[in-house]
């Protein structure tokens, strides 16, 4: 990774405004950055010379005057997005600013291919200056302490395997697959606007991302929002199992639940959540009892996450938890168990991970080169 300039507190308060910006003129980053015009000017000459800023054309006023504009240059680099999945593994190559320059999608089990593709792909020369994985796990800084790898054995193979395809001397980022897809929910999703909402997703695993102020709430150990981990079952004679709860509402269960309710009038039993879902939205009997009961699981999931964390609105997301066919069970529940609260459907899909992954990633990288700023101008 090349080393990032040593840049002035004002070239950098500029360069972070101009990233977040994409384009803008002097007297809008003046504005952005709340610094006068002469500094702005010197900030973006030292930005250029750099090559951290480039001149990209020019922009009229009403005035009829015309002003420069100004872009990231070819030294502010790239950041790498990798999501862990469960089965597929999908990868972005961002600039700064978040321009999409690379996608690669494969196999969970070739993971490091869809790495190699992607960073193929980006610019010749451009400087690689962070890299996020998004992980199903939370995560913990390593025996030795020179970065953070997932916590249990669920993601490290993959993660080990996907490693050696990333370049030395780039900072790695891991984070909790949930909290990432959060993220996208907040920024592009159904969550746009709102600054505090639960994440809850439902799929082979069940998880919350928890958003608070517009910030991830991670908890001390990187473990909020691990509903796996929740006590279940809780009864008497019935002792409480780790991960009991994540089995009894994922996908695997479902699908066996709807095995046994089938019946030989109700055609070929299902063998995956899609053509459950399929069926039930086609107003298979069967079908929409087995996704009625499911919703109705869900639906006393969040009510458990709103006793905890009232958030006004609860985003469902995951290969189950998005289907808007749950919307009415999860809402009739949830009302009936706990304080109005707004339940909605994921809007940013199977993407959502490497999307949010994506912009931790920028934020990140512009970091790296802000970090770099010198003594007070």
């Amino acid at each position: 990774m090349a080393e990032a300039p040593r840049l002035t507190e004002s070239a950098s308060a500029v360069f972070a405004v101009l990233a977040q910006a994409g384009s803008a003129t002097r007297p809008q980053l003046a504005s952005l950055a709340g610094l006068s015009k002469p500094t702005v000017s010197s900030a973006v000459a030292e930005l250029e010379g750099a090559r951290l800023a480039a001149h990209s054309g020019t922009a009229s006023s009403g005035t009829g005057r015309s002003a420069a504009v100004y872009r990231l240059g070819p030294a502010a680099g790239a950041v790498l997005a990798v999501d862990l999945g469960p089965a597929v593994t999908r990868v972005r190559g961002c600039a700064l600013d978040g321009t999409l320059l690379a996608e690669a999608t494969a196999s969970r089990k070739d993971a490091a291919d869809a790495v190699r593709e992607a960073l193929s792909a980006l610019p010749a020369g451009a400087p690689l200056r962070s890299i996020v994985v998004a992980v199903g796990d939370v995560t913990a800084r390593d025996r030795q302490g020179s970065g953070m790898r997932p916590a249990t054995a669920k993601a490290g193979p993959v993660f080990d395997a996907m490693a050696v395809a990333l370049p030395a001397g780039v900072p790695v980022h891991v984070e909790n697959n949930v909290n990432c897809a959060a993220l996208a929910e907040l920024h592009e999703g159904a969550a746009r606007g709102r600054h505090t909402f639960g994440y809850l997703r439902i799929g082979v695993g069940i998880g919350l991302g928890i958003v608070v102020g517009g910030q991830v709430l991670r908890g001390s150990n990187g473990a909020a929002g691990e509903l796996a981990r929740l006590p279940y079952p809780w009864d008497d004679g019935r002792e409480p199992r780790q991960e009991a709860l994540e089995q009894y509402i994922g996908a695997r269960s479902l699908l066996r639940r709807a095995e046994d309710a089938w019946e030989a009038v109700d055609g070929p039993c299902p063998r995956t959540t899609e053509r459950l879902f399929a069926l039930a939205g086609q107003g298979g009997a069967t079908a929409r009892a087995v996704v009625g009961r499911h919703a109705t699981d869900v639906g006393r999931l969040a009510a458990a996450v709103t006793a905890v964390l009232d958030p006004g609105l609860i985003v469902l997301g995951g290969s189950t938890g998005a289907d808007p066919q749950l919307l009415p069970g999860v809402r009739a529940e949830l009302a009936r168990l706990s304080w109005p609260t707004e339940v909605v459907s994921s809007t940013v899909g199977d993407l959502g991970t490497v999307a949010g992954a994506a912009r931790l990633a920028v934020a990140r990288g512009v970091q790296t080169v802000t970090e770099a700023a010198g003594p007070k101008d």
